[in-house]
């Protein structure tokens, strides 16, 4: 009993420590990233910082659950390999999860600002980009009143 308390805490203590490790890794690594996108300093810390507490929060309530959950071993020691295996996977995965959204989130500003300089070049040249423009259907005026352009000085 004794043994597997140590253990409980033993991985307890491995698993939050690298947790909050990788997740101030993915808070560096997150800021440049961000910050291009962005392109606001406050906007960037706060959107890091949120990030930062999803991944923490999803990556320890999934270790807690771990910690307490069943895994065959030989002994004491066996068993605590596989838990802190199971522990790194879950940080792995955590963090290659949040650098795929940091990335696909940058493509999609870049794509976006590609879209609006191309967009601004064409007007700038006259060209228009919007769905081609139709002239709308004649409508016949109420009675009594004149068509446009039969008016008195219309051309």
């Amino acid at each position: 009993m004794e043994a597997e308390m140590t253990q409980y805490v033993a991985l307890l203590a491995v698993s939050i420590g690298l947790t909050f490790l990788v997740g101030r890794l993915l808070v560096r690594a997150g800021e440049p990233f961000l910050q291009e996108v962005f392109q606001d300093s406050k906007v960037t810390r706060s959107v890091n910082l949120l990030l930062s507490v999803l991944f923490h929060l999803i990556t320890l309530g999934v270790l807690a659950i771990i910690s307490v959950s069943s895994v065959s071993g030989d002994n004491a020691l066996q068993t605590f390999v596989v838990k802190l295996g199971v522990v790194l996977l879950t940080l792995g995965v955590a963090y290659g999860i949040s650098m795929l959204v940091l990335i696909r989130v940058r493509e999609r500003r870049r794509a976006s600002q590609i879209s609006e300089n191309v967009q601004e070049r064409l007007a700038e040249r006259g060209i228009s980009t919007g769905p081609a423009q139709s002239t709308p259907p004649a409508v016949a005026p109420p009675p009594g009143r004149p068509q446009r352009g039969s008016e008195p000085g219309a051309q």
